[in-house]
């Protein structure tokens, strides 16, 4: 009897070895993809955008890479997205998810060779990922009562984050500039409240924090004021109509300025333009007038004086104004800027970034991005584990005890998580040059004597402790890291069923405009 296909024409079905088959090589493919940007010595992908532009992109952060690939692969799609989610959720770690993800699928299609069945494989990994979540739990140490180490701790975090990164080779003085800003913060996590400027020209050191905020063009408070009617089509009878129109026009000027000086105010932000005779009103009131503001700006500068946008003037009690102690006009390169300091919000300041190509000031801002997102989190959630590697070993050595106590083909799939688990490290050893198959062989005997705050020493191709490197990560991350990149994988190896619907027909339109 032949097969019935009950799906439309166009549509495509994969069944169980097949789908399987193509989500284990899409996702592997996204892992071995962004793999060689992993750890500090990681390298780095050129990105080379589609257009007429075709912009440059030079980077290791694993989320940016793969948001500017395009995917056809469903279970590449789901890495992407968890990537993604890695980065809103907590800033970093972007690649260190997508390779735990892929390394644990590549465990699993040996053990679907064996015929292991996935539910049994889910179950074993189920149970492994929370004796790694209880190990990194007991591993973490908390500060936060004492403000010098806690201190001491952001710091390693920043330099921790940043060695992976661009800023590497200029990474003491950009954690430094990173705690500042956020304990800035105060522990609101606010990072709005933190402002990036790239500025082309000087080189990377060169780069600052400045207190209060800094405009280009500058931000705004108020939205659109005045129009003129000239470019407008008027008939008139003679030209004593026209200077009526002007002086009318002049008259509506005049009305709107004063409703805006009944606010008290001594400084008003445009985002348009501002002509000659509002100016001369403003000026002839002791006024400071600013147009142009950009349009980026806008809530920022409101956030920061404590103002609000408004765009109308007919309730000066209503309207809530903003403050600062200075506006200054300051040059940073070849660019004139506005500086606003001694705002209402004492958190607000600015980074200035320097450098001699626009592509190194981009890398440059994600790097201290990423820094900045795991130190607000940090604040929040003071508790801190051990790098390089150190974490990934605790726990697959607790899993690995965990699968030696466990009877039955669970074993077998915890045996793998805990693989996967020290895949991390020796793709860390793998980057820098070194033999990985060596280093992790001594970092685990390490971790055997009870180690366990050894790992992998980059620096030197060697191992060590990582309370004296001072190599620390956020809980948070790690913790992060290790749930999405398990819960990802779970859901990747359920799959046994690929439908792709049918393409939508193309219908000529005979009702052309």
């Amino acid at each position: 009897m032949a097969p019935v296909n009950i799906f439309k024409h166009g549509a495509d079905e994969e069944k169980a070895e097949t789908a399987r088959l193509s989500s284990f090589i899409g996702a592997i493919a996204i892992g071995d993809l962004v793999k060689s940007t992993l750890g500090p010595k990681g390298m780095d992908k050129i990105l080379l955008g589609g257009g007429k532009g075709g912009s440059v992109t030079v980077t290791n952060d694993g989320a940016t890479i793969l948001k500017a690939i395009g995917v056809d692969n469903p279970a590449a799609k789901v890495l992407v997205d968890m990537s993604k989610v890695q980065d809103d959720e907590v800033g970093d770690g972007t690649t260190s998810v997508t390779v735990l993800a892929a390394e644990l699928l590549r465990e699993a299609e040996l053990l679907i060779a064996k015929k292991i069945h996935p539910q049994t494989i889910i179950s074993g990994w189920r149970k492994a990922t929370q004796a790694a979540r209880e190990a990194l739990r007991e591993a973490a140490v908390d500060h936060s009562n004492d403000p010098a180490r806690f201190q001491e701790d952001l710091l390693n975090i920043a330099r921790t984050t940043l060695s992976s990164k661009l800023l590497t080779h200029h990474k003491d003085h950009f954690s430094k500039l990173a705690v500042d800003a956020v304990m800035r913060l105060k522990g609101s996590g606010n990072l709005e409240a933190i402002h990036i400027i790239k500025k082309l020209g000087g080189s990377l050191t060169d780069s600052y924090l400045d207190e209060g905020g800094s405009a280009e063009g500058l931000n705004v408070y108020l939205w659109f004021v005045f129009r003129q009617i000239f470019g407008s089509r008027v008939r008139v009878d003679s030209t004593a109509k026209v200077a009526e129109i002007e002086l009318a026009e002049k008259e509506k000027m005049k009305e709107k300025v004063d409703r805006i000086l009944k606010h008290g105010i001594n400084c008003f932000i445009n985002r348009q333009l501002i002509y000659n005779y509002p100016e001369q009103l403003f000026s002839q009131a002791g006024v400071m007038a600013i147009e142009h503001a950009d349009f980026a700006g806008v809530e920022r500068l409101a956030l920061v004086t404590g103002g609000e946008i408004t765009s109308t003037f007919d309730h000066p009690e209503l309207v809530k104004l903003g403050h600062c102690k200075l506006i200054e006009e300051v040059m940073i390169g070849e660019d004139t800027l506005i500086h606003f300091s001694g705002v209402a919000m004492g958190e607000a300041c600015t980074v200035v970034l320097r450098g001699a190509t626009q592509q190194i000031l981009d890398e440059a801002e994600r790097s201290l991005h990423d820094a900045l997102c795991v130190l607000a989190q940090t604040v929040k959630e003071p508790r801190t584990v051990y790098g390089g590697g150190c974490s990934e070993m605790l726990m697959a050595k607790v899993v690995t005890d965990l699968a030696n106590r466990t009877p039955g083909k669970e074993a077998v799939a915890m045996e793998s998580f805990a693989k996967a688990l020290r895949m991390l490290p020796t793709i860390i050893a793998d980057n820098a040059g070194y033999d990985s198959a060596d280093l992790v062989a001594q970092l685990r005997a390490a971790h055997q004597e009870n180690k366990t705050t050894f790992g992998l020493n980059m620096s030197e191709g060697s191992v060590g402790n990582m309370v004296d490197l001072g190599i620390t990560e956020s809980f948070q991350v790690k913790r992060q890291v290790l749930l999405s990149a398990s819960e990802a994988a779970e859901m990747i190896l359920r799959v046994d069923n690929i439908i792709k619907a049918a393409p939508r027909k193309r219908v000529p339109d005979h009702h052309p405009c």
